[in-house]
């Protein structure tokens, strides 16, 4: 029988599409290897968020070609996409493969069905409802990789969780590229539409956003969570990238930081207890000290809970990569300075739960503690949980250690 081997790269998207990819290759009658020494066919679902990103890919593209040269080494995703004439280039005996072409050309049929049934060593389940971007914001090369914009229809969505809950999940989360544009092909129901409908499902199980963009969190998604607090976590990831106007001109988003901040406020009024983190880039090429120490204040001053701090890495084919850039070093200290800022932000998000009542669902056991997470979105450790404790779990928070907060179940 064929043996196959998955490497994921990169983001949300990417991992659930290559549990998609793993249960296609399952009900083929594939078998996986344990290494990709010992595989017939390698798959490596890639990423290009990064410089660094593409190094990682191109490291193990030449490993597999030297420690495997008899494999059928298959590459998708952005990397493969977004760089697809150099790849060939470099590496001309591997096969480049569109995501949509993928089981056309692995498994003799139209499409791959992107539903899952499970989430291979996760506590969680992810669900993609929506591919595509074309923001063209002036950093970024997902748009060059993924410029089709896609959603699955309304109906695939609940299928797909109901058959998660009944394997298990209680917590599910929706992801794509930017999943705030989802619109269901067959009937135009938006994100807003969606989540009525997840709300009508039976079972104890919760639902959470990945990443959305500002422009797209509408007054609709804001009233289901208003409405369905049990079902939809208190929590948004709202990517910022720069807290200065200037800044946020040159990257091409489409809000200002009145706009960011009138969206913050809007949801602490209507959505009790809830945590918002944001992305930030630090060392955009435009960037001047003032600016930095504005983007530092003026996050700051809105108290956010956390911070996904990325180092700016141009991007051959973008904007910004034609722009004169700051010096690495430069980059790495405005980088380490909002690292440590978010340290304290989550120290303070943790202290501000203390006392309070929480939905812990339980992720995982290690080293003799049950870590679990809040529909917030705050990292508990559970001090009177029984080993083999799964699920959700009414947890009052009683003091913390960190970043972390210490609970015990009610």
């Amino acid at each position: 029988m064929s043996t196959f081997f998955i490497k994921t790269f990169g983001c949300r998207v990417n991992q659930v599409e290559s549990q998609a990819i793993l249960e296609q290759f399952l009900r083929a009658g594939f078998v996986p290897a344990d290494t990709f020494e010992k595989a017939d066919i390698c798959v490596l679902n890639t990423c290009t968020v990064t410089h660094q990103a593409d190094k990682d890919v191109e490291k193990l593209i030449r490993q597999i070609l030297r420690r495997n040269p008899s494999a059928r080494l298959v590459l998708t995703g952005c990397y493969a996409a977004a760089h697809a004439k150099e790849v060939r280039t470099k590496f001309p005996q591997a096969e480049i493969v569109g995501k949509y072409d993928l089981g056309r050309v692995l498994f003799h049929a139209n499409d791959i069905c992107w539903t899952v049934s499970g989430h291979e060593g996760h506590s969680r389940a992810f669900i993609k409802i929506q591919d595509g971007c074309d923001c063209f914001c002036s950093y970024c090369i997902v748009p060059f990789a993924r410029s089709e914009k896609r959603s699955k229809p309304l109906t695939d969505v609940l299928q797909e969780i109901e058959t998660l809950v009944k394997n298990g999940f209680a917590e599910v989360v929706l992801t794509g590229i930017n999943i705030g544009n989802y619109l269901c092909p067959q009937t135009g129901a938006d994100l807003a539409a969606l989540c009525e409908k997840i709300a009508e499902m039976p079972g104890k199980f919760r639902v959470r956003f990945s990443s959305i963009e500002l422009q797209t969190v509408t007054d609709g998604i804001i009233r289901a969570m208003e409405k369905y607090p049990s079902r939809f976590c208190n929590y948004f990831h709202l990517p910022l990238q720069a807290g200065c106007d200037r800044v946020l001109k040159k990257m091409n988003r489409h809000y200002n930081t009145q706009d960011y901040r009138a969206k913050v406020e809007e949801l602490r009024r209507r959505v009790p207890g809830i945590g918002i983190f944001a992305d930030v880039i630090a060392g955009f090429p435009t960037e001047t000290e003032e600016d930095f120490e504005e983007t530092y204040r003026f996050i700051d001053t809105l108290k956010l809970s956390g911070l996904h701090v990325f180092s700016y890495s141009p991007r051959p084919g973008t904007k910004a990569a034609a722009w004169p850039q700051l010096a690495p070093e430069e980059i790495r200290r405005r980088a380490e300075k909002l690292r440590e800022f978010d340290k304290k932000l989550r120290a303070d998000f943790a202290t501000s739960l203390v006392g309070t009542e929480q939905i812990v669902f339980i992720e995982e056991h290690k080293n003799g503690a049950i870590h679990g997470i809040t529909a917030n979105f705050q990292n508990v450790i559970l001090e009177n949980a029984p080993q083999g404790f799964h699920g959700l779990v009414r947890t009052q928070i009683v003091r913390t250690d960190g970043c972390l907060c210490i609970g015990k179940i009610i």
